[in-house]
């Protein structure tokens, strides 16, 4: 009778313990979720920020660069297409039109250096600066972003995560990433 008493303990106590890794477990994956949501929220913040700077560095640039007008209405579409893609909640979209606002910043910066009166004025100075820190926040966001996912990754693909991960139906996130064409490094050539 004893012995029952014990193993009926024992017995209790494991079922105990599995409940509160059961309970601690889904706590975790639902914190690193939203840790990831969070995440994936900022870049979004970042991205408007960019996108609602860009008509003002385009009016202070406009003066300047009239028979530019290839590049503005490239950045414009650009923007256009990031705000678009913000609206429908599609990542991919939402990656390749930044990816494609980037690429045309770079190319309107490019040009400017063409123009020695536009690199002294005040507003185009500060509205580039704001776009230069803007970048680097959104860079910071999407390392953040990709920090969540290895966190979350870690718990669903580590023991005893593993198991309780299938229990959930959680499986690993994807990794925010870089075009392959955006990692060649470009040859600069004086």
């Amino acid at each position: 009778m004893a012995i029952l008493v014990i193993i009926g303990i024992i017995f209790a106590v494991l079922i105990v313990l599995f409940l509160l890794m059961l309970i601690g477990y889904y706590n975790r994956f639902t914190v690193l979720l939203n840790r990831i949501d969070n995440s994936f929220a900022q870049i979004d913040v970042q991205l408007k920020k960019r996108a609602d700077l860009i008509p003002n560095l385009m009016e202070s640039v406009k003066g300047y660069m009239k028979h530019e007008a290839q590049i503005m209405k490239e950045v414009s579409d650009a923007r256009a297409a990031l705000v678009s893609a913000n609206k429908s909640g599609d990542l991919t979209k939402r990656l390749k039109a930044d990816n494609a606002l980037e690429g045309s910043l770079g190319r309107l910066f490019a040009i400017a250096e063409n123009y020695p009166n536009l690199k002294a004025n005040e507003n185009f100075l500060q509205f580039q600066n704001e776009l230069s820190s803007m970048e680097d926040k959104i860079a910071y966001a999407r390392q953040h972003y990709n920090d969540s996912i290895l966190s979350y990754n870690d718990s669903c693909k580590t023991f005893p995560g593993v198991v309780f991960a299938k229990i959930f139906g959680k499986k690993p996130g994807n990794w925010l990433s870089i075009p392959e064409v955006e990692r060649i490094t470009p040859n600069v050539k004086f």
